[in-house]
């Protein structure tokens, strides 16, 4: 049997719930505190007040001569009690016990409660049927005939025990309304500040795939809240990015597809609209066979990528000489540089972690792509550096400068500055997104930098110290070769 879901409250909600459970354990608390001190006051009062009063008694009994005497002064002692109509008093004969006055009535009552206690200690009693507290005080003197007399000394709490018992009901009244209140205001402040996060709402609800440029506004948001739409509009702006590239990768593979298919198309048709010879149809067919080739080099590349960014398998590290791999490179293309009259100089030394072939690839790639675009008679120079951060390795050429607007766009998918001469140079336009896959995988990152001034372009591969690769690689078989032989080089997108 499915578990009722539990009722979902509004943020709102949950601060003024959680501000009115708090609120009433701090009035609760206030409540009881303010009682204690209350009460703690009106005793310290009537104690204070039974003092006063009992020193006046005992002086009065002090200087009356006889019992007689004090029956003649009954005025004297009623003065005591005059506005106090709470204090009441009786005098009583020690050796007999017999009642001397009595002042009112309650002071009767006072005489069992206080015959138990302590001389000059303060009992208390309930009077019955009326459920006011009484306090008594006793003691005994001597009247200047040596007769000894006992007073009792009373006072009525019923006013103070009214004065606390109607705190109790003003509190118990004032306790709802005080956390009503709270709740209310906890709830409309929570509701205004929280007001802000309805812009991330609707600007959540709005948003669709035509329209990823919007963000959010900072303008009046709290520190918190500006610092999240910060964080939002930095990942709409990757979203946005991303999918302008996707959109951008899209159309750019539907090209490069469209294209040797068309071509291939075209020439058997052509080859089919009459009789040909043999050697006309081998024609056709070794072209063909080119467009083939170059499309199984675009598949290739993009299964690398796609193995390098998203693949399972951890990297096969070893030490790898980079003085060692560039050299082998440099050997392998030291035919293309030389009918171009291309110089190439290696120079430097280090040693990294990583795989050797996918090295080998990176390097064939840049070496190759500089190559390519040097000038003629030039120099391409290969620079290898070690320092405490890392490994570089440097492949510059000086040919047609890199315009700064596509620096940042050459490791792009398909991206060319020029399109037409990679196509013609039989490139996909994959080599520089396949070296930047490669530099990733290696938590390493490639760079480049171009100076329109000498027309001097400088690729840098970056080898992090100690990095370990992260991506990974299912299929191999695209990328292997021999280790004499360095992987065929993709053309790259810088011109």
């Amino acid at each position: 049997m499915a578990t009722p879901a539990l009722p979902r409250f509004s943020m709102a909600v949950r601060i003024a719930l959680a501000t009115t459970l708090f609120g009433m354990v701090l009035i609760v608390v206030g409540l009881a505190v303010g009682y204690w001190s209350l009460s703690r006051q009106l005793d310290a009062r009537a104690a204070a007040e039974m003092n006063g009063r009992r020193e006046l008694v005992e002086h009065l009994l002090t200087e009356a001569s006889s019992i007689q005497g004090l029956q003649s002064s009954r005025h004297r002692f009623t003065d005591v009690l005059i506005g106090h109509d709470d204090l009441y008093l009786a005098l009583e004969d020690a050796r007999t016990g017999t009642l001397i006055a009595n002042y009112s009535g309650p002071a009767a009552e006072a005489a069992p409660v206080a015959g138990g206690a302590p001389s000059t200690a303060i009992a208390g009693h309930a009077r019955p049927g009326r459920g006011t507290r009484v306090e008594a005080m006793k003691a005994t003197l001597e009247l200047s005939d040596g007769t000894p007399v006992r007073y009792y000394l009373s006072i009525d709490r019923h006013e103070d025990v009214k004065l606390l018992s109607g705190f109790v009901r003003a509190s118990m009244l004032a306790v709802p309304v005080l956390l009503a209140v709270v709740a209310l205001g906890a709830w409309l402040i929570a509701r205004m500040a929280l007001a802000p996060l309805l812009r991330f709402r609707r600007l959540a609800a709005a948003i669709g795939e035509k329209s990823l440029d919007q963000r959010v506004s900072e303008a009046d948001l709290p520190a918190e809240l500006a610092e999240l739409a910060r964080e939002f509009n930095a990942m709409l702006e990757r979203i946005d990015r991303g999918y302008r590239r996707l959109q951008e990768f899209s159309a750019d593979l539907a090209h490069e597809l469209r294209t040797p298919i068309a071509t291939v198309m075209g020439r058997g048709q052509v080859a089919l609209s009459q009789r040909r010879t043999e050697a006309q149809l081998r024609d056709v067919l070794e072209g063909d066979i080119e467009e083939l080739e170059r499309l199984s080099r675009l598949i290739a590349d993009m299964l690398f990528i796609a193995q390098a960014e998203h693949g399972p398998a951890a990297l096969k590290l070893e030490p790898v000489d980079l003085h060692e791999e560039a050299g082998r490179v440099m050997d392998y293309l030291s035919v293309v540089a030389e009918e171009k009259g291309v110089r190439v100089v290696l120079q430097g030394n280090a040693q990294v972690d990583a795989e050797r072939l996918l090295v080998q690839r990176a390097i064939t790639n840049l070496m190759s792509n500089a190559t390519r675009h040097a000038r003629p008679n030039s120099t391409v120079r290969v620079d290898i550096a070690k320092d405490a951060d890392g490994s570089r390795l440097h492949v510059a050429n000086t040919g047609e400068a890199i315009a700064a607007e596509h620096l940042d766009r050459i490791f792009d998918r398909f991206y060319r500055v020029d399109a037409s001469r990679t196509r013609l140079s039989g490139g996909t336009g994959l080599g520089l997104a396949i070296v930047r896959s490669i530099m990733e995988a290696h938590s390493g990152e490639v760079t480049a930098a171009s100076d329109p001034a000498t027309g001097t372009t400088v690729f840098t591969l970056f080898f992090p110290e100690q990095a370990h690769g992260a991506a990974a690689f299912e299929d191999r078989t695209a990328i292997k070769a021999p280790r004499k032989s360095p992987p065929a080089a993709s053309s790259f997108a810088t011109k």
